[in-house]
């Protein structure tokens, strides 16, 4: 295969390859051992031993085409294989389509240019053709990918991911086109009866995916960026593209506007990589995670249907099997008719048995519990059997090497565990102190009674439908969750349904050891943490004493360790603490964990992105389930932002304690479902006290108090954090609400891992505007520019950095890089906003850097939003004295920041050198001025004047005394040692002028002081950049004015 080329720099050091065909270009060589085993010798059986033992990762191909230059000892390797047919076809290209054309070059640095260059297209190639293999029909996509870069001209890495036949609305006229969606674009095209119409859409820009429909367009893809709205109808499978749309767009800004607060798939923080193909897969997976709640380092790996035997029904249920890294997973077609998952390290064994008509293919799943589950109806049954009898293999070798290690290292962790034991071993709950009150005891007493009827009925569940992570799920279990589960029973059952239990068994020790590192740690996580434990449910007897505290403090310490990225958040410590009431410790630890990074992902960070998310998807979740509530309060947010809490807590900062305990019940077997759904159920129950209220704080007022009021018909006075759960008796008050119906009578919802796809985008753009808006109050103080220009420049200036984030390679993080340009990026920007005329010659490019190189404040490379606009402000508003020192500092030679200049400015002087690129500098600012003549006029009067106080400056220092040279030269080189350098160097020169001298100088020249006391028209030069940094980056015009 074509490498791209890489240097060698001893072609054949150690004698490790064989020449085999040469000329004066190329050399096709044989690694040493390989083919020559009878007859090579010592050194070839040596060579060939090492290859063979090395890692094939690491193992060295057998043959390689490398390009040599005559006369140069460095090579480079273009090519490899292992295979001699194969190298022998790429030799072959080489010598009949290069070898005479490389005759004519006379350089020879020339010859290697043109080689490489050459190569890197045939791989460009190479992977087109890939790419291209992998869609439906590799002919059109390559037909499309070549219009494409046709129509748009857009880098050569920007990847082109599907396209789509569909038509563009402008107002009432449809332009029939094709949609192709980028990495980073989406682009239109269209030409109809000789006009031409495309246009492009960073994925950055977009603000809101909506699926809209009107009288013209029935199903209509509503695309909304900042500055307007496109509508996109006629696809052939409309649903299809909504999907892809909203996938590139929410990876691209995620991966661009979040990447440091968001977790991205592996497979998606490589665009290159990114397929249509890939996009349906990572769907699918998304699906598959939420539905089994498995973790999200989860890869997917087979879709196949099946049925599966279920012994309380008697029959075979058709539906779905996944498989993934360490899980098999079933769910029926009716989803939630049965759930089924299987984690591999419960698995025995994986068999084929004998197939029969009446059971087609079957395979037989068996389990550590003396347990097994057929399947039929596998198409690909064999190699569907021997994937996972490979993974299954792979992880039970993994077990088998940590248990051997473990072994090694028992006393260590049995020391450890003897000192978290106690607590371990013993649930917390037992720490609960009953209540004197004796009409409490009765009530406690009665939700014992019932905690026994619903042992029973869970264990005739368990003997019926299995017990473990592997039971069938059915919709009898959500009934009985629903009901609320027995206390008994509840770690166990929030352990399985979570999967926890499966963490737990795969990190023996993991906590104890978690807990040991973690201990004696002072950081911002841990002084939060020690603030926060005290308020975790205060009012409960079990952290009302040292032990529960103790325990609380080190699950939270322990996770703060394991996940730098979140720390602590406020509501873990309220989460925990309900954990820690029902679990072991080491079970919450794991609960914890499973909920901050799987049920729960992206919420507990600093910017809680998850849980914004949600609440933007509750809203739309309010205007489609409850329309009437939604008229009535046009602006969701307050409802929003009281539901917050609900989300963040999962109701157990607002509920009363048991009935929030029966919504966690719901949360661990429904996930993030359970919340919506009994959020709007709360919504509904309150819409019309609602509708009615007259401000926040009313509506505030009424949600808490119908929440207070929820209860549990066995149970309503159980001690609760909440004051007005505490004053209410055992008897049911007016109003009461029962949580089981409340549960029961909740909305269904799905679909949500779509929904939080697209609203993820108006999130994170929200934050975008939000960091806006803090980077020009920052600014604004210090400036004359207009805000609203200021506003304008931020833009041209965030949209200059975005292509290059597209496609570089760099190791800085975005949050490191957020809006501050290098170097390239600079000048470009310099040259669409500076106000004086874009003449493209060198000089003005050594002006650029130098500007660079004086707002580069932290010699970091790159130059702030907040620098560059003080710099813009200087040249557009600035007085005449601060244009001039600004000009003259940049004709010192580099090496200063800004403020050393300030600090220097009266002692610094320019040499005669320096002086005339100066002179240069304001040639090129009146070129194509109205007074131009006048102006160079002026400038050559003053060139002559400054030039006559230079020379006499001169003589005078001649004329002065060696002794006085010396020291001034010592005084000066006190400051800075690069400053000291050129003041020596200053010294031996023949003539210097101080900025003084050339301020008074140009004073003396009127025309020169109406040009920089003029006012400049930036709002032009802004509308100017606008139009041509549009052009620059996508390579387009806008839609054409005659088809307006």
């Amino acid at each position: 295969m074509w490498l791209n080329p890489d240097e060698v720099l001893l072609k054949n050091v150690l004698k490790l390859w064989v020449t085999e065909r040469s000329n004066d270009f190329f050399l096709l060589q044989r690694r040493r051992g390989h083919g020559e085993m009878a007859t090579g010798g010592v050194t070839g059986l040596l060579v060939g031993a090492l290859d063979n033992v090395l890692d094939s990762t690491a193992r060295v191909t057998p043959f390689r085409i490398l390009l040599q230059v005559p006369g140069s000892q460095v090579s480079w390797i273009i090519a490899s294989g292992a295979a001699i047919e194969e190298v022998n076809k790429h030799w072959d290209w080489l010598v009949h389509n290069l070898l005479h054309s490389l005759s004519v070059f006379e350089n020879k640095e020339d010859v290697a240019s043109f080689v490489k260059g050459k190569v890197k297209g045939l791989i460009a190639e190479e992977v087109q053709g890939r790419q291209a293999a992998q869609e439906d029909d590799p002919g059109k996509f390559r037909e499309a990918l070549l219009k494409f870069e046709v129509h748009f001209g857009l880098p050569s890495s920007e990847k082109l991911v599907t396209y789509y036949s569909c038509c563009c609305w402008k107002g009432r006229v449809p332009r029939q086109g094709f949609l192709y969606l980028s990495i980073n674009h989406m682009a239109f095209y269209s030409f109809l009866l000789g006009k031409e119409v495309k246009f492009v859409i960073p994925w950055a820009e977009v603000t809101r995916l909506e699926r809209v429909s009107t009288a013209l367009m029935p199903e209509a893809i509503r695309v909304t960026t900042r500055q307007r709205q496109r509508e996109f109808s006629m696809f052939l499978n409309l649903d299809e593209a909504f999907g892809v749309i909203g996938q590139l767009a929410d990876i691209a800004l995620r991966r661009l506007l979040d990447s440091k607060g968001l977790e991205l798939d592996r497979v998606l923080q490589q665009p290159a990589r990114i397929t249509k193909r890939i996009l349906e897969e990572q769907a699918i997976r998304e699906y598959v995670l939420a539905l089994f709640r498995l973790p999200r380092s989860e890869n997917l790996h087979e879709v196949a249907s099946c049925s599966v035997w279920t012994p309380h029904a008697r029959c075979h249920t058709a539906g779905t099997l996944y498989t993934t890294d360490s899980y098999l997973c079933f769910s029926s077609r009716e989803e939630g008719n049965l759930v089924l998952l299987i984690p591999l390290s419960e698995v025995l064994s994986i068999e084929k048995a004998d197939s029969t008509s009446a059971l087609p293919n079957p395979v037989i799943v068996s389990i550590r519990t003396k347990k097994a589950f057929q399947l039929i109806e596998l198409n690909d049954r064999d190699e569907l059997v021997e994937n996972m009898n490979s993974r299954l293999r792979a992880l039970q070798w993994k077990r088998s090497m940590f248990r051997s290690r473990k072994e090694g290292k028992r006393s260590v962790v049995s020391g450890m565990f003897n000192w978290v034991g106690p607590l371990e071993r013993n649930n917390i709950h037992q720490l609960n102190v009953v209540s004197q009150n004796q009409d409490q005891e009765i009530c406690v007493c009665l939700c014992q009674s019932t905690d026994q009827v619903k042992e029973r009925l869970w264990e005739d569940h368990f003997s019926e439908f299995g017990r473990g992570v592997h039971m069938f799920r059915t919709e009898k279990i959500q009934k009985l969750v629903a009901m609320g589960i027995p206390e008994s029973l509840r770690g166990e059952l929030w352990m399985i349904f979570s999967d926890a239990s499966s963490d737990l068994g795969s990190h023996e020790g993991y906590y104890a050891s978690l807990v040991q590192k973690s201990m004696g740690h002072n950081n911002l996580a841990t002084e939060e943490i020690e603030r926060d434990l005290h308020r975790s449910l205060p009012d409960h007897p079990a952290f009302q004493n040292p032990t529960g505290i103790a325990a609380l403090r080190r699950v939270l310490t322990a996770y703060a360790h394991r996940n730098p990225k979140i720390g602590y958040c406020q509501s873990m410590n309220i989460l925990a603490s309900v954990l820690l009431l029902y679990a072991k410790e080491e079970d919450a630890f794991w609960l914890l964990v499973a909920v901050c990074e799987r049920m729960l992902p992206d919420y507990f960070n600093r910017r809680v992105i998850g849980a914004q998310v949600d609440q933007s998807v509750f809203e739309e979740l309010i205007r489609e389930r409850l329309p009437e509530l939604a008229e009535q309060i046009p602006d969701l947010s307050t409802l929003s932002s009281v539901s917050l809490s609900w989300f963040l807590t999962l109701f157990l900062s607002v509920l009363p304690f048991h009935s929030a305990v029966c919504v966690v019940d719901c949360f661990f077997f429904h996930g993030i479902k359970a919340i919506f759904q009994l959020g709007l159920a709360v919504l509904e129950a309150n819409a019309a006290e609602l509708s009615s209220s007259t401000d926040d704080g009313q509506a505030l007022m009424i949600l808490t108090g119908f929440l207070d009021q929820v209860g549990n018909e066995e149970c309503p006075g159980f001690p609760s954090s909440s004051p007005a759960a505490e004053e209410t008796s055992c008897s049911v008050a007016k109003g009461h609400t029962n949580i089981t119906d409340l549960i029961n009578d909740a909305y269904i919802v799905r679909d949500i891992e779509q929904l939080r796809c697209r609203h993820r985008i108006r999130v994170l753009q929200a934050h975008e505007d939000t960091t806006k808006e803090n980077a020009l109050r920052l600014v604004s103080p210090d400036v004359s520019i207009p805000p609203e220009k200021l506003a304008d420049i931020y833009d041209l200036f965030k949209v200059i950095f975005l292509p290059s984030w597209h496609y570089c390679d760099s190791n800085r993080s975005f949050i490191e890089r957020q809006y501050r340009l290098d170097r390239p990026q600079f000048k470009s920007l310099y040259g669409l906003l500076v106000p004086w005329p874009d003449v493209s010659n060198q000089h003005t490019d050594t002006l650029a850097n130098r500007t660079f190189t004086l707002l580069d404040q932290d010699c970091d490379n790159l130059v702030t939003f907040r620098d560059f606009a003080s710099w813009l402000d200087t040249l557009y508003f600035g007085e005449l004295n601060e244009k001039i020192r600004l000009l003259y500092c940049l004709h010192i030679p580099p090496g200063y920041s800004l403020c050393e200049y300030n600090d220097v400015l009266l002692s610094s002087t320019l040499m005669l050198s320096e002086f005339i690129q100066f002179c240069k500098t304001l040639y090129s600012m009146f070129h194509g001025d109205p007074e131009e003549n006048e102006l160079f006029q002026a400038i050559a009067t003053v060139t002559s004047l400054v030039l006559q106080i230079g020379e006499v400056g001169h003589r005078g220092k001649i004329a002065g005394s060696e002794a006085n040279s010396q020291e001034g030269s010592t005084a000066a080189g006190g400051v800075d040692a690069r400053k000291g350098s050129r003041s020596s160097a200053t010294a031996d020169n023949e003539w210097t002028v101080s900025y003084a001298q050339i301020l008074a100088s140009l004073l003396t020249e009127q025309a020169l002081v109406n040009f920089f006391e003029k006012p400049l028209d930036l709002s032009a030069k802004i509308t100017q950049a606008k139009e041509s940094q549009y052009q620059q980056r996508a390579g387009l015009l806008t839609l054409q004015r005659a088809s307006s």
